[in-house]
């Protein structure tokens, strides 16, 4: 085993203990609890090396980065998530490959990936991104929709060609009422997803948690989280 393949393997152990600790504490089994490794920024042979620890989802935010190293590791048995804001000039690309989109924000998107999914003959998964910092416009810093707009979105995804609800992703908000309260706006997407659930009872994803709060994530009741730095190190150019 490489040494990088070694800091890797010792990173992951320690994150899979988290989770397994978070998952006791809040009385889950550890099944519960999905891990996917955000491997943006980092190259596709720290891809391999994850899927031959036993990584099956990794995820990314750029298409631009994400496109090359999903096809230079097509041969894995992963699934790819895509994670970042989404401009509708990059969908063709990302449903080459993403399995499941996780920042579905807005109407446009839906109907740009719906045609992409057609097209190609695939089924995508999507999850509504909640914006729990969504001013007036609707729309969070980092993308997101209001929880006020979830509805709508959600019913316009179940009823679109090629796409599958799956549930509801959000990130922890920098500002807003939610800000520095992790397990706080954790739980709130939890009572949303419960809503979510009374019209789409398959869609019981909830996407949640990072690298400094999956265990409030998990507390809450996420069914995944999405660590990066805790598994891959500090990010290249980050410090």
């Amino acid at each position: 085993m490489t040494d990088r393949k070694d800091d890797i393997a010792g990173n992951l152990a320690r994150v899979e203990e988290r989770i397994a600790a978070a998952c006791a504490a809040a009385g889950r089994p550890r099944e519960d609890v999905t891990l996917i490794v955000v491997t943006k920024t980092y190259p596709a042979a720290d891809v391999r090396a994850l899927a031959e620890l036993g990584v099956r989802h990794v995820a990314e935010n750029r298409d631009q980065e994400a496109a090359p190293k999903a096809a230079e590791c097509a041969d894995l048995p992963l699934s790819w998530h895509f994670v970042g804001q989404l401009q509708t000039n990059k969908v063709r690309s990302v449903v080459g490959y993403a399995d499941v989109v996780q920042s579905v924000d807005r109407a446009r998107l839906v109907t740009a990936l719906s045609k992409e999914a057609v097209r190609a003959g695939r089924e995508v998964g999507c999850l509504i991104q909640v914006a729990f910092d969504a001013g007036e416009s609707g729309r969070g810093e980092r993308g997101g929709v209001a929880p006020a707009g979830i509805e709508e979105l959600a019913d316009l995804v179940a009823r679109s060609e090629g796409l599958r609800l799956d549930g509801l992703m959000t990130v922890a908000p920098l500002t807003g009422e939610y800000a520095g309260r992790q397990q706080a706006a954790f739980e709130r997407l939890m009572d949303l997803s419960t809503d979510l659930r009374r019209n789409h009872p398959a869609a019981t994803m909830v996407s949640a948690g990072m690298s400094a709060d999956l265990e409030q994530a998990v507390a809450a009741g996420a069914t995944h989280v999405r660590v990066g730095t805790a598994v891959l190190g500090v990010r290249p150019g980050l410090g």
